[in-house]
């Protein structure tokens, strides 16, 4: 037992007995989805329950965003994510008592989220308030194979007596659910957001058709039953508005069972009719029913023994840690794997945390996972991204820029941030996704996508700089009044972070124009434009405090005041909560990583000094009241060799949610907190950087661990690398030759495995972290 509750195993996540308290977090936890399908995981009879959730990746509702004073350039319109229809309830009545896990006594409970299979199984041995025992076993699954399918088997069995069961299956829509949030806009937006266009129920099928009221979006749910029983079965079906209900009847005799195999199938449009919504959610339902059960669960499992066999990290030394790490590999592949045009969220589709939004945690935190694991759910986020570029564009000409500014936050492509200096002025956003362009670009060599796609994004992405920034009269280009990931400081000049991805957006935007000269010349890009890019990029202005030497985060941020950590008590983090923004804007304090992150994914612009020094110049200062912090304080305290501090950090990440660390999970999982403990072990163990399209490695391996190992690909050449004490060994799985870097020595990665010696490395000190907010001790390092 971990001691929160969930039982420690490699391969999957085991909760055993009931803790009704516990549900709102096992519920994010337990939550299945394949990118386009979101169930959290309630129980099957609805409650108790903490927060129920069926979630349309890129379905929501609109609602007028909140100001006291308007400003021009203001979004106007929020978005949330919607609630959809719950298909997933299905009740059980033992001689008419309701099986209700607050009555009774529910003898053995357990469930299991399971990563090889994909499925979500629960165990209940039951006895009924009059003492009648059955045992129920459900096992739920949203399949990776069929977009649009939901199955459930839900088996019941009498234990000591034959006995009368009636199982009632629903297609449910508007659940109430009590809203925690204080805007009455949205607290509106979300009361009872579906309005039912058609209801129909025959057989052992229904289907229900909604819209939303402001957004016009379409939405159906459809559902069928197979059943197994030896005797009869009486059934009825029925449908309203907001609810279709199967229910069936049976005489199951004592050890025999009653077996109901549940399919649904789930589609929404912007645009598409009733008859064409019911007639797709239908098709879903003809092809799981012919592949049927055992089929579903074959191609679940066909599918995760491919995505293990390219992605899966083996940590030997830490049970609870290798738990973790496939837990959190496995929910950023249902985040991601079949999105198909639409954004991956903060939250995924586990949760209404952040009202659903997508941020540029995506393509800087979840894209770098999928790109060298699942390359083809990396490229279909970026044409989610591709696919709004016409909002982009008109939100930079509203604010009077060039090129195209993409959201701090959104579902649909448009702004939906109503705070300016943490949303607006956050521009690096469209840095981040050109950046992951790029990188989607080298790692797989995906010449259509660059043509049609990724060009695109860089080149306009590149405009915007332009526009931003200007020269100074010392003639070094300066992007002055923005807000870099740290969100402790806003509105500042000359953000290290925002300047050097900025500068690499500018390099790739040019070559961008001229690799593809038909995309440029289709966006009227003219060469002395292509060449102010690259005289930006050239004199990117990069602040440096000689006196303390270290980069200031921005320009000035070093001459602040610092933050009175010594005087803050613990239960004032996070301080946004408990302290105004003018104070946190004015003082050295960082809530998350930001020069630390400027130092991974630009490492190529600092030196190995002033790594070191800046990592613990930034150790002093940062809070982590954001959970994206944790991984990059990993990823560069293993680079500047503080090994036991970086497994440290590589823990907070990868245990974010199983430790519900933020005290949030209820609303969701942290994806970027999830996909940054894959950095933490590749970039930041694995020494991983793609600097330039040049795949290198600087392994080293923490005295937490006797080995270490982690899967990836790269040019479609799939490849293990094994860190022990001492050494590291490069293993080609599938594919061609690859030219790789070890510690700056280049080989070939053939046939055979290449074993490579890692160099020692001398830490000096380790850092001081504010006080109070070291990471949690994995090891024995005293700091």
């Amino acid at each position: 037992m971990t001691g929160h509750g969930y039982l420690i195993a490699p391969w999957e996540l085991r909760w055993r007995g009931l803790d009704i308290e516990a549900l709102q977090r096992t519920e994010s936890t337990f939550a299945l989805s394949n990118g386009h399908i979101g169930l959290r995981g309630t129980l099957d009879e609805a409650e108790p329950r903490g927060l129920p959730g069926t979630y349309l990746n890129g379905f929501y509702e609109e609602h007028e965003l909140p100001y006291a004073e308007g400003g021009y350039g203001y979004p106007e319109e929020g978005q949330t994510v919607v609630n959809v229809t719950d298909g997933k309830i299905i009740r059980l009545l033992v001689e008419d008592e309701p099986l209700d896990m607050r009555y009774g006594e529910a003898l053995e409970h357990e469930r299991v989220l399971d990563f090889r299979a994909g499925t979500l199984t629960r165990t209940t041995l039951w006895s009924s308030p009059t003492g009648r025992r059955v045992r129920v076993r459900s096992t739920r699954l949203v399949s990776f194979t069929q977009r649009a399918v939901v199955a459930i088997r839900y088996e019941v069995e009498p234990i000591d007596e034959d006995l009368q069961l009636v199982v009632q299956s629903d297609l449910l829509a508007n659940e109430p659910i009590e809203s925690e949030t204080k805007d009455p806009r949205v607290a509106a937006a979300l009361d009872a957001p579906l309005v039912a266009e058609f209801s129909e129920a025959q057989g052992y099928h229904a289907v229900l058709v909604h819209r939303t009221r402001a957004s016009e979006l379409r939405m159906a749910a459809a559902m069928d039953h197979q059943f197994d029983v030896d005797d009869g079965l009486r059934t009825r079906i029925a449908a309203e508005d907001d609810l279709a209900r199967l229910t069936a009847a049976a005489d199951v005799p004592a050890g025999g069972k009653l077996v109901v195999t549940k399919y649904l199938g789930y589609g929404w449009s912007a645009q598409r009719s009733i008859p064409a919504l019911r007639a797709q959610v239908e098709a879903a339902l003809a092809g799981a029913r012919k592949t049927g059960w055992q089929g579903l669960l074959d191609e679940q499992r066909a599918f995760l023994d491919e995505f293990w066999d390219t992605a899966d990290i083996t940590l030997d030394g830490d049970d609870e840690l290798q738990q973790a790490v496939r837990f959190a590999l496995f929910h950023v592949l249902q985040a991601g794997a079949r999105g198909e045009s639409r954004a991956i969220a903060g939250k995924g589709l586990t949760g209404p945390g952040y009202d659903g939004h997508a941020f540029w945690d995506t393509e800087q935190f979840v894209l770098p996972v999928l790109t060298y694991t699942m390359p083809d759910a990396a490229r279909d986020a970026l044409r989610w991204r591709h696919g709004t570029i016409g909002k982009a564009k008109d939100r930079a000409d509203q604010l009077g820029l060039r090129g195209a500014a993409f959201p701090w936050r959104s579902i649909n492509g448009a702004e939906c941030s109503a705070y300016w200096p943490a949303g607006t002025a956050a521009f690096h956003v469209s840095a981040d996704i050109a950046d992951a362009v790029t990188r989607y670009v080298n790692a797989t060599g995906d010449a259509r996508f660059d043509a049609e796609h990724g060009s695109e994004l860089q080149i306009e992405t590149a405009r915007l700089w332009v526009s931003l920034g200007h020269h100074d009269r010392r003639g070094g280009f300066r992007i002055d009044g923005v807000t870099g990931p740290d969100e402790y400081s806003a509105v500042a000049d000359n953000n290290v972070y925002t300047n050097l991805v900025a500068q690499r957006n500018l390099v790739d935007g040019a070559a961008a124009a001229e690799r593809n000269p038909e995309v440029a010349a289709r966006l009227q890009v003219r060469p002395e434009e292509v060449r102010a890019w690259r005289k930006a990029a050239e004199n990117m202005v990069v602040p440096y405090d000689e006196e303390l030497g270290v980069h200031p985060q921005s320009e000035g941020f070093t001459e602040h005041p610092d933050w009175d950590f010594a005087g803050t008590p613990a239960k004032n983090y996070p301080l946004l909560l408990n302290y105004p923004y003018f104070d946190l804007y004015r003082k050295q304090v960082v809530k998350q990583a930001d020069l630390v992150l400027a130092m991974h994914l630009r490492g190529d612009a600092f030196t190995p000094e002033q790594k070191a020094r800046n990592f613990a110049y930034y150790e002093e200062r940062t809070v982590r009241d954001s959970s994206l912090s944790a991984c990059t304080q990993a990823v560069l305290a293993a680079e500047v060799g503080q090994l036991d501090l970086a497994y440290d950090y590589f823990g907070e990440a990868a245990l974010t949610d199983l430790h519900d660390v933020h005290n949030n999970v209820r609303n969701g999982l942290h994806m970027a907190s999830l996909a940054g403990a894959w950095s933490a072990v590749v970039a930041g163990f694995g020494g991983m950087r793609d600097h330039g399209g040049v795949l290198t490695f600087a392994p080293r391996l923490p005295g937490a661990l006797r080995a270490l190992t982690f899967r990836m690909c790269f040019r479609g050449t799939r490849f293990a690398v094994r860190i022990t004490p001492g050494e590291a060994t490069y293993e080609r799985i599938a594919g061609e030759d690859v030219e790789l870097t070890h510690h700056g020595e280049r080989f070939v990665l053939g046939a055979d495995p290449v074993r490579l010696p890692v160099p020692p490395v001398d830490p000096g000190p380790p850092p001081r972290q504010p006080e109070g907010r070291a990471p949690a001790r994995r090891t024995g390092w005293t700091g």
